[in-house]
């Protein structure tokens, strides 16, 4: 495994790549409501990529992914793609974006509300963001990725919720999927030792029922196999000198 270390001038541009992944999230935040589709969703998304942060949408094309965010509604796990199929009250949508300045990636993603959720689908969101910051917070110069997943798998089943296994965080940079592979689950004391200048995606995705998921026929949309809700948080991180440094926080962003 071949982990890039970030020179000083490669952390600037993915702090200003990831500071404009959070602006997405920021300007599409208030469109999430009933009656709109992911579809419409999508279309703002692109616009304001192109024409407001004057970057490219990472997603679209990219190994043949039709769109240029992934829209993930209730038990959908990760990668769905954008559709017409208006959003509905009680929904819960996973936004995931990454975009593309001067040849470097920001990536993140975030759960919205359609109207009011259910109490279930409400706790199920904010414990994983609070797993989320869990695992960032865990990582420092010295630690292993096997006690960042232990750390996050800890808590989530700790809250009655199972943790997706076949997919995960990921490093960063001029290319979108690079080493490490981050997982949200492991064990203590095993995996990469962190260095300053590593960057990579924490993105937990946890589930209300099981931990099994399938992958639908259009090859991108993965769902839990008992159709029950999951949930995803993701922020891109730096590792510092001394601890960690968040590339995606969004406007006004108070960490659990």
């Amino acid at each position: 495994m071949t982990v890039s270390i970030k020179s000083p001038e490669e952390l600037d541009a993915l702090r200003v790549a990831g500071r404009l992944a959070a602006q997405l999230l920021e300007m599409i935040g208030p469109h999430v409501r009933a009656g709109v589709t992911t579809d419409a969703l999508n279309d703002l998304c692109e616009q304001h990529t192109t024409e407001v942060l004057h970057s490219r949408s990472a997603p679209l094309g990219y190994h043949g992914f039709p769109k240029s965010i992934c829209t993930s509604v209730n038990h959908v796990v990760c990668h769905g793609i954008p559709n017409d199929k208006p959003l509905k009250k009680g929904d819960i949508v996973n936004i995931d974006v990454t975009v593309i300045k001067d040849d470097f990636h920001g990536d993140t993603s975030a759960m919205f509300y359609v109207g009011e959720p259910s109490i279930q689908a409400r706790r199920l969101c904010e414990t994983c963001y609070e797993a989320l910051w869990v695992g960032i917070r865990m990582v420092r110069p010295g630690m292993r990725l096997g006690d960042l997943g232990h750390a996050i798998q800890t808590y989530a089943e700790g809250h009655s919720y199972s943790v997706v296994r076949e997919y995960c965080g990921h490093g960063i940079g001029r290319q979108f999927h690079e080493e490490p592979q981050v997982l949200h689950y492991g064990i203590p004391g095993t995996g990469l030792v962190l260095e300053p200048g590593m960057v990579f995606t924490i993105e937990p995705m946890l589930n209300a029922g099981k931990r099994h998921v399938k992958l639908l026929p259009d090859g991108w949309t993965v769902v839990t196999k008992d159709r029950s809700l999951s949930a995803q948080w993701e922020h891109m991180v730096a590792v510092t000198e001394d601890g960690v440094e968040v590339l995606t926080l969004r406007e006004g962003e108070t960490p659990p």
